[in-house]
Parts: structure tokens; sequence; C-alpha cells
């Protein structure tokens, strides 16, 4: 075969590989191919292997069916107070018809953009700074309903539409970190005032059950005091009466206290009787008559010896017990301490005019109302003859 019968068998091969390659098309999964006929639109092949006509049909364009994002860069836009905000959006859409998407209009990622701005500009400008700021949500909503509607005969849903960013100009930032600081400063004065308020009250109301509380243990050992002198008194009374002392046993005693009268520094001048013998004689008729009541020391009615004017035994003791004196203060202790604890718990609560407990000093239901007077003891009955001793000896 001659040369002009090579390039011929050559040009019949590379005919065919052409035919093959264009009568052949593989498509890709969530892609569609506009397939066009004589420059008419034939079909829309879907994934998967396809046979052509060459040179007949050809492919117009290739659509990709899956969810995109778009980014759009900020756009400047005035709010009803005529302020320029500049906002950043975000764009979720996909496309559901490819041939709606290539023949309804030249380029849709740049029609969704136009028609964005100009719809972010009608909603924004009928709302102020303040609410553009809090509405996001709202002002989603309307973007994406407005979208979706005219995105529609385009072939293209849109299922979401974000606000990226929302900023305000600088000045107007500066003066919304200010009112903030200003707020905030404002909320923890009055959280700093209400607090010390509440100190100051739960000090003082502290202060006044204390000082209630001593004055009460002061009266109380007062008190006490006094009855167990009055005891003594009388357990002395009705011991010397007892004992029947004659006047030479207490003669003796006077003499023994002498020089210790004498040894005392603030005495400088002591006097001793020169009728000593006779001044005995005085010193036992006052005896005498201090304990038989005649005031010239005449000898009383007869009462026979070792008895006691107060009669068989000692009136019954008024003093409580000491075991139930100790149960008694463990357990005011105990409430003090369940006050205290109550009152620092609620004072961490915040102001409540109609539960006020443990913050104001006169409301009802305070642990100055529950404790003011907890263990305060009822008076005790008086025993006949404790405080006032008959002054006369009882007859034998």
């Amino acid at each position: 075969m001659d040369q002009p019968g090579y390039i011929v068998l050559a040009l019949v091969i590379l005919f065919v590989v052409i035919v093959l390659v264009r009568a052949v098309r593989i498509v890709p999964q969530a892609t569609a191919l506009i397939i066009e006929r004589l420059g008419r639109y034939s079909r829309t092949l879907d994934a998967g292997l396809h046979l052509l006509i060459p040179f007949v049909d050809r492919v117009r364009a290739g659509v990709d069916l899956r969810e995109q994002v778009v980014s759009f860069p900020p756009q400047p836009v005035i709010t009803s107070d005529n302020l320029v905000v500049s906002i950043d959006t975000v764009i979720y859409f996909q496309v559901t018809e490819p041939k709606s998407a290539v023949y309804e209009i030249f380029n849709y990622i740049i029609g969704i953009e136009q028609l964005t701005v100009t719809t972010l500009r009608n909603v924004i400008g009928s709302m102020d700074l303040e609410q553009t700021l809090t509405s996001r949500d709202q002002i989603n909503g309307q973007l994406r309903g407005v979208l979706d509607e005219a995105t529609g005969k385009w072939g293209i849903r849109v299922n979401r539409v974000e606000l990226k960013s929302i900023d305000p100009p600088a000045s107007i930032q500066g003066s919304m970190e200010q009112q903030m600081r200003a707020e905030r400063d404002r909320r923890a004065a009055i959280l700093t005032a209400e607090g010390v308020k509440q100190s100051q009250i739960l000090t003082a109301e502290g202060d006044k059950q204390g000082a209630i509380l001593r004055a009460e243990g002061s009266a109380q050992a007062a008190i006490l005091t006094a009855e167990g002198e009055a005891r003594a008194i009388l357990q002395v009374f009705d011991a010397v009466h007892r004992g029947d002392a004659d006047p030479k046993l207490l003669a003796y005693q006077y003499l023994q206290i002498l020089p210790k009268l004498a040894a005392s520094p603030a005495n400088k001048v002591w006097i001793i009787p020169s009728e000593l013998t006779g001044a005995l004689s005085q010193l036992t008729q006052g005896f005498a008559g201090s304990f038989t009541g005649q005031p010239d020391g005449t000898a009383a009615p007869a009462r026979p010896a070792g008895t006691s004017p107060l009669g068989i035994d000692l009136p019954p003791v008024a003093l409580t017990d000491p075991a139930e004196a100790l149960a008694e203060a463990r357990r005011q202790s105990a409430l003090a301490t369940a006050d205290a604890t109550s009152a620092g718990t609620l004072s961490g609560r915040p102001f409540d005019p109609t539960a006020e407990l443990g913050q104001r000093p006169g409301a009802a239901g305070s642990p100055s109302h529950r404790s003011e007077h907890p263990t305060r003891p009822a008076p005790e009955p008086q025993v006949p003859g404790e405080e006032d001793v008959p002054p006369t000896v009882n007859p034998a």
C-alpha cells in the first residue's frame, strides 16, 4: 500500500475515535448534563452511561445538584435611625431543576447575590440599630422567604440564610461599650449596697440578741447569787442555833478576833476597855439579845437547847440542779448557733419584700422573732420563809 493509502486509513481511524468519544457520555453522581440537539434543548442526563448522536447532540452545561454555600462580601445598609451598618451574609441553596438554572438566568450566583443585597436593605431599612442587633432570626426568616420565592423560577431552592456579622460604626460601638459598662457598674453598685445593707441588718440583729442574752444571763446570775447567799445565811443561822453556843464560846471567839482586828493596817488607834470583864459581859448580853430576840438581853421564852427558830428543817432548796442548769445552757447555746447559721445562710438570698427572712429586723418570721427570747425561764415560785426570815423565834 502506498503512502496516500496510509494517510486515508489514519484519518478514518481518527474519525471513528472522535465519533465514539462524542457519542459516549458518563455522568458522575450528583451532576446533571443539559443536552441540546441542533441548538435546541433535548434532554437532561442523570448519573450513569449515556449515548449521544455525534455532531448532532452536544452538552450545553453541567449542573452540580449538591447543596452549595456562598458567602457574600459585607454590604453597607442604612437602618431606620440613619446609621450605616455592615452586614455579611451566607446563603445555602440547591439546584432542583437544572434546565431552569441554565435557561432562565445567565448566572444564578450573581442573581442570588444581588437579590440578597436588595432584600437585606429593604428589611434592615425598617428597623433601628437595636432591633437589627437583636432580631437575627427574624431577618434570616424574611430573607429566606423572599429569596426562595424569587429563585423558584430559576430552579433553585434557598434552604437557609445566615447573617455572619453585623458591624455598626466605630463611634456607635464605643458608645455601646460605655453604656454596657455603665449598666454593669450600676448593677454592681446596687448589689454591693444591698450586701452592705443586709450585713448591717444582720450585725445589728446579732448585737441585739447578744445584748438580750447577756442581760438575761446577768439577771439569772444575780438571782442565783442572791439565792445562794440567802441560803448560806439561813444555814449559818440554823447551825448557830442548833449548836446552842453559850456566852463563854462567844467570848473566846471574840478574843481570837481581837488580834486580827489590831493587825489591820487601817487601824491606827486601838482602844481596849479597862473593864474587859464588863465588856465581855455586855458583848454576851448583846449576843444573847440578838439570839433570843429581846433588845435588853433578857431571857426569851424557853426553847429546848439544840433547836432552831426555823423549825424542824430548812426550807426546800430553790436552786436549780447543776445537771439541769448545764443542759439548759447547752440547749440555749444550740439555739443561738442555729439562729446564727440560719441568718448567715439566708443573707445570701436576693432581697424579696414578701419574704425577708434574715434581712429586715422587724419582719415577721425573722430569726430575731424566733430567738429573741427563746429560753427565758418561767419565774420560779417563792418559797415561804426563804427571802424573809421571821424576826422572832418560833416557840418550842
